[in-house]
């Protein structure tokens, strides 16, 4: 995953618009807010959020110092002839070496501020770039220029279609965005965005059911997040780590028990579960871990765990074939225990059979502890 960030800026205004801004930031779940130093002792007392703060030269007045505000970096000092001889790139430097986060803050007036923009970048572990009449172009520029260094590059944008074009523009596209806007569906909207892209897609097929049968006792785990689940969506689970079938959230009616759209009754103990670009077993998550959930086309969107369940359950074997491939997994026998077909509706376990289909993932690289490697491993 490629996490992209939304900072929040409120260093404008009376301070009940910016404390307005910050606590709807807060509540979205935004990732920084970006506001002068005098408040940032306000924006502790709000809550635990990032704080980049302008006209700040210690680490302890915020945990990001904002370079280029009343100065250079925003017009109000004319920038030198030469770089070299610049207030700002000195600054950033000199906080850099002490140990200090800091942050390059540029309006982007023309192509002199553009190539000042990938200077300062140099010196910073941020470079927070706003756009005036042209926007793609000289982010394209600063994304191709500084993509191999070590500099984070925040975007200014205005609502979450700008959010979206940033993210996406060139490959890899803006880091993260500074979003100056009081409203809430704006900021909400932007959040959203950024969950989305930076959870990415995953590429799932239908694999062909070849052999259900029931295995006998033993533990199975279900995980309850702090997320709700639609039909369609659930975790990737399985006894390889190559081969993971989509296991559907309890997220539909039963007459036999009441939904509970936040669970994943997910398999035996020691399944693998997708989190990320990385596996872990069933059996090592616990209360506060992240997780991922999947939808039948594979978008990923971040889930939290609430808490884990291990109980003694009669469970079934599952066997499918895909890409000439026999993957299996091992899931509790019961019939709120669904997989997800092709066309996004669920099969109960109690109902699946050889001959049907069911969406899985698939890779051809195995992994150690977890981790994506390039070596034969045979798991059966």
């Amino acid at each position: 995953m490629n996490n992209k960030e939304v900072w929040i800026k409120a260093d404008d205004d009376r301070w009940e618009t910016r404390k307005s801004r910050i606590t709807t930031g807060l509540e979205s779940g935004v990732d920084c807010v970006l506001v002068d130093s005098r408040d940032v002792d306000k924006v502790r007392e709000l809550g635990d959020i990032r704080i980049a703060a302008f006209g700040s030269d210690t680490k302890e007045n915020g945990d990001i110092v904002v370079i280029g505000k009343n100065s250079e970096g925003d017009g109000t000092r004319p920038l030198p002839a030469d770089f070299s001889g610049s207030l700002d790139i000195s600054n950033a430097a000199r906080l850099r070496e002490k140990g200090v986060k800091v942050a390059g803050y540029v309006i982007i007036r023309d192509k002199k501020y553009e190539m000042f923009a990938a200077e300062l970048g140099e010196v910073c572990d941020y470079i927070i770039v706003i756009g005036t009449d042209w926007k793609v172009i000289p982010l394209e520029n600063l994304i191709a220029g500084l993509h191999e260094k070590n500099v984070s590059i925040i975007s200014g944008v205005k609502d979450w279609e700008e959010a979206k074009l940033a993210f996406e523009t060139m490959e890899h596209g803006a880091d993260g965005v500074l979003l100056d806007t009081d409203n809430p569906d704006q900021i909400k909207n932007t959040v959203s965005v950024a969950e989305k892209i930076s959870a990415g897609k995953l590429n799932l097929k239908p694999a062909l059911i070849r052999r259900v049968e029931p295995v006998g006792m033993g533990d199975r785990v279900c995980v309850d997040t702090c997320n709700l689940m639609k039909p369609g969506e659930g975790m990737l689970v399985g006894s390889q780590s190559e081969g993971l079938f989509l296991i559907q959230s309890e997220s539909e009616e039963s007459p036999y028990v009441a939904s509970r759209p936040f669970r994943v009754n997910a398999g035996a103990v020691h399944a693998y579960v997708r989190i990320g670009d990385r596996t872990r077993y069933l059996s090592e998550i616990e209360g506060g871990d992240k997780v991922t959930i999947v939808d039948h086309e594979g978008n990923l969107r971040e889930g939290v765990v609430g808490r884990v369940k291990i109980e003694k359950r009669p469970l079934m074997l599952v066997e499918a074939e895909v890409d000439e491939k026999v993957i299996k997994t091992i899931i509790q026998n019961a019939e709120t225990i669904k997989l997800v077909g092709k066309d996004g509706r669920s099969i109960s376990v109690a109902e699946l059979k050889k001959g049907d289909e069911v969406m899985v993932y698939v890779e051809d690289s195995g992994r150690h502890f977890g981790m994506k490697i390039e070596e034969s491993i045979i798991e059966k």
